[in-house]
C-alpha cells in the first residue's frame, strides 16, 4: 500500500488526477475501520491532513462554507449557534476521540445510508462543493447520494467543503440506536424550519438505500403552517400526527442486525412528531435564532 501526503490543495487535486484509485483519508474513522477489518485494501491512500484549506470554515455570502476536514468537535464548539442541527447530529457521533478526528467531509465521502450528518445536511438544503483539476462544482446534497455507499463524486474529484445557508428557524435532530452512545443509527431524522421562505426541510437516515428527504411531509407541513408562521399559534395535533405518518411513508428500510424495517418506520414516525413539536415550541417562543 502506497501513501501520498500532499501539503496543499493543489497538490491533492494533482495527486487525485494522477491516481484516481487513491482513497482519501483525513480523520480515518471510516477508512481505517474498513482496512482493519479487511473490507478495504486500497493500493493508494491519499492523506489530506496536511491540507490547511480543508481545516477552515468561513462565512460565504450569507452561508457557512465548512471545509471538508473540519472535525465534528469544532462543528459543536464553533458552529453550534449557526448550524445547531448539524451540531446536534455531531454530538451523537462516537466518542470524544472520534469527534476530534471524524469530519463531515468524510461522512459525505463514505455516503453510508447511516451517516449521522446526512439528515441535518438534507434538512438545511446544504450543497457539497467538489473539485478536480478540471474545475469546481456544487452539488445539492439531496443529489449527492446515488446508492448504498455511492455518491456523485467523479473518480478524479475530492470534496472541498460543504456550503450551508443557516436555516432562519429552529432545527432539530433525533437518532435512535441499540444503545445510548457510540452506536450506528437504527434510524435518524433531521428537521429545519425555514420561516423566511415558508418552507420545511427534512432528512431521513438509516432507513433507505440512501439518505433522503421526506418531500410529501415537507409539502404537507408547509401548507399547514401557511397561516401559522405569523401568528405562531399552537400546531393542531392532527397536523403533527399526519406529518409523522408522511415521514415514515418516505422511508424504504430493510431488516438487518440493528433493527427491523417495521421498527424503523415506527421510530421515524415518533422522531418526526417529537422534533416537530420541539422545533415549533422554540419558534413560538421567538427563539433569537429565528427571524
Amino acid at each position: 500500500m502506497e501513501f501520498l501526503q500532499p501539503a496543499t490543495w493543489a497538490e491533492a487535486l494533482e495527486a487525485k488526477a494522477a491516481h484516481r484509485d487513491a482513497v482519501p483519508i483525513a480523520g480515518g474513522t471510516d477508512v481505517m475501520v474498513g482496512i482493519n477489518f479487511g473490507r478495504l485494501r486500497p493500493a493508494l491512500l491519499l492523506d489530506l491532513t496536511r491540507v490547511a484549506d480543508l481545516q477552515r470554515w468561513d462565512p460565504d455570502d450569507g452561508a457557512v462554507r465548512l471545509g471538508a476536514g473540519v472535525p465534528y468537535a469544532r462543528v459543536i464548539g464553533e458552529l453550534g449557534d449557526r448550524l445547531p442541527g448539524l451540531a446536534m447530529a455531531a454530538r451523537t457521533i462516537g466518542s470524544p476521540q472520534i469527534r476530534n478526528r471524524g469530519t463531515v467531509g468524510g461522512n459525505l465521502a463514505t455516503a453510508s445510508p447511516a451517516g449521522d450528518a446526512h439528515p441535518a445536511l438534507l434538512a438545511a438544503d446544504a450543497e457539497v462543493e467538489v473539485e478536480s483539476i478540471r474545475g469546481t462544482r456544487r452539488i445539492p446534497v439531496a443529489e449527492f447520494y446515488r446508492g448504498v455507499k455511492r455518491s456523485a463524486l467523479a473518480d478524479d474529484e475530492l470534496i472541498a467543503a460543504v456550503r450551508i445557508v443557516p436555516p432562519r428557524g429552529p432545527q432539530q435532530y433525533s437518532k435512535i440506536g441499540t444503545r445510548n452512545a457510540m452506536v450506528i443509527a437504527v434510524a435518524a431524522f433531521g428537521l429545519a424550519l425555514h420561516p423566511d421562505r415558508r418552507a420545511v426541510g427534512t432528512g431521513i437516515g438509516s432507513a433507505a438505500p440512501t439518505p433522503r428527504r421526506a418531500a410529501d411531509a415537507e409539502a404537507f407541513l408547509a401548507a399547514e403552517l401557511d397561516g401559522l408562521w405569523d401568528s405562531r399559534a399552537e400546531l393542531p395535533a392532527a397536523t403533527v400526527t399526519r406529518f409523522g405518518e408522511l415521514v415514515a411513508g418516505a422511508a424504504a428500510p430493510i431488516d438487518d442486525v440493528r433493527g427491523t424495517a417495521r421498527y424503523r418506520v415506527h421510530a421515524l414516525s415518533v422522531m418526526a412528531r417529537r422534533t416537530l413539536t420541539w422545533a415549533w415550541a422554540d419558534y413560538r417562543k421567538g427563539d433569537p435564532t429565528c427571524a
